[in-house]
């Protein structure tokens, strides 16, 4: 693919090679249909299709795509030479064809692990696995017909696109299953078959309608936001379209997460500042009986209205979060790619992140589609030790930005004290509480005055230490004290034994999952108005 900084939506193909000749025109106003359907609802987005070119349905959809000029990506079942041997006459020219129509062409790496002697089934499966794994949507050209599972067809991807397996007892019904668009494809010799080219829909339908939204939101801002020039990775290094690609869309993702963090910060300090306004004037107006205070009471409240509305509309909170959530996903990935690993970021992503925003893994599945990697570079000072850094100094400010909070409860708490001490003071020698006490006529002005600075000093202090953040620091902190000795011990690690594959995956699924735990508490700073 060319480089990008969107997100694509992907198309899977799976079908039949015994199409009958009588049905290619309906079937393929078919396809046409659900890909234009899918580039309206899409606007904003490439539309993408991963074919594995077979003869029969494959090809008929490769040139329903071509016909719509929607990028081809062949994934082939073996190297392009041996896979040619299957082909002959005609179907081999368009076969040729449509690889040199191809934005990419490479042969699916094994998924499962291969036997001694791996048949041809063996390397179509691998193929299908692939392509169902890195779809948004599988286009199925299929009868709807059951076949053996230790075979290897379109029944066989339509179960692994929907229960993640093959055979069901070995099912991941745990998220990351790919909806199926399902339409009704006779084979040859079927003489009954009047529902041909009908289409129906397997899988979460709302869930994947959701996902359509996220995706094309998200790209929607992308393309309205100018692409950051500082690289994630080392500039000097191979040539890697995959990898460029992916260190674009991260660089894309980071800008728009900090850029709705900065948003949504400013409307919790305008909720604060509103808050404690609403406070002061209402006192004002009940305790000093300034009474057009209530009319500075009714014009804040409408104002926090408004602001509500206005974070409703912009969605800033949740786009903050997954944002970050694809920026960090896209992160790792790129670093697992350049240090020369296979390994999916989408895969190893903790389940709370999958359930809480599925377009976030279906954006990781497809910035890896691509052969495998080429070259392999050393991660430990780009990576590793990095990110030893960088919790290292988070640890530092977080603390910092705690102790000022605990700081400025404490003085509030030491000055109600003290001003509590001298209004009883006050009570006990002129305000008439004891009998002796002397009774002065300015003994309500002071009470007023003394509810006044209370209650001022109580709402700007709650509303101060709540401030977006606070109430989670001691977790961040705890939170990177722990990442920074797993750093450190993965230092210790890689100088004692190098850079292993497992190792690579640990490190990256421990920076997931610690990024969904960072996301998990962050979502309790929303934009509540409590008074």
């Amino acid at each position: 693919m060319a480089l990008q900084d969107t997100v694509p939506i992907v198309v899977g193909v799976t079908g039949h090679r015994d199409i009958r000749t009588e049905d290619r025109e309906r079937l393929g106003r078919a396809v046409e249909k659900q890909l234009l359907a899918l580039r309206e609802k899409c606007p904003h987005s490439r539309i993408v299709m991963l074919n594995s070119l077979a003869a029969g349905a494959d090809q008929l959809c490769a040139e329903a795509a071509r016909k719509l000029s929607i990028p081809l990506i062949a994934v082939l079942p073996m190297a392009r030479e041996e896979y040619e041997k299957v082909f002959s006459g005609e179907q081999l020219l368009h076969f040729r064809t449509l690889c040199s129509a191809a934005e990419e062409c490479f042969t699916a790496p094994e998924t499962e692990e291969a036997p001694p002697s791996p048949d041809r089934d063996f390397t179509y499966r691998q193929a299908g696995i692939y392509i169902a794994s890195h779809a948004h949507v599988l286009l199925a050209l299929w009868d709807g017909k059951e076949s053996a599972p230790s075979h290897c067809g379109t029944a066989e991807t339509v179960r692994f696109a929907l229960e993640g397996a093959y055979e069901p007892k070995n099912a991941i019904p745990l998220g990351g299953s790919c909806p199926v668009w399902h339409v009704q494809t006779p084979r040859t010799g079927t003489e009954d078959a009047a529902d041909a080219g009908m289409l129906r829909f397997l899988g979460d339908e709302a869930a994947f309608e959701e996902v359509l939204a996220r995706t094309d939101e998200f790209n929607k801002l992308s393309a309205e936001e100018a692409l950051p020039q500082n690289g994630l990775l080392p500039a000097e290094r191979e040539a890697d379209e995959c990898l460029d690609r992916t260190e674009a869309l991260y660089a894309k993702a980071d800008a728009l997460s900090i850029r709705f963090a900065g948003q949504y910060r400013r409307l919790l300090a305008a909720l604060a500042v509103v808050s404690t306004v609403i406070t002061v004037a209402f006192l004002l107006y009940d305790e000093a009986e300034l009474h057009w205070m209530i009319l500075v009471c009714g014009a804040m409240l409408l104002l926090a209205f408004f602001l509500r509305r206005r974070e409703m509309r912009a969605a800033s909170h949740r786009r903050y979060l997954e944002y970050r959530m694809l920026a960090e996903g896209l992160r790792v990935q790129a670093l697992l790619r350049y240090a020369g690993s296979s390994g999916s970021a989408a895969e190893i992503l903790p389940w709370s992140a999958k359930t809480e925003a599925g377009w976030v893994v279906c954006a990781l599945k497809t910035c890896v589609i691509a052969g495998r990697p080429a070259a392999v570079h050393r991660i430990r000072d780009v990576w590793v030790d990095q990110q030893r850094r960088y919790h290292q100094e988070v640890i530092g400010r977080s603390r910092r930005a705690y102790e000022g909070s605990e700081r400025i409860v404490g003085i509030a708490l030491r000055i109600s004290i003290l001003l509590y001490l001298a209004v009883l003071a006050f009570e006990i020698i002129w305000g008439g509480l004891l009998p002796f006490s002397r009774s002065i006529s300015a003994a309500e002005t002071y009470r007023t005055l003394s509810k006044l600075i209370l209650g001022s000093i109580s709402a700007g202090a709650l509303f101060i230490s709540n401030y977006y953040g606070r109430l989670s620091l001691s977790r961040v902190t705890s939170d990177h004290a722990k990442m920074e000795r797993f750093y450190r011990e993965a230092l210790e690690r890689i100088d004692r034994y190098g850079e292993t594959p497992a190792l690579l995956l640990l490190i990256a699924r421990e920076e997931l999952i610690e990024n969904g735990n960072w996301c998990s508490y962050q979502r309790d700073n929303t934009a509540d108005f409590n008074l």
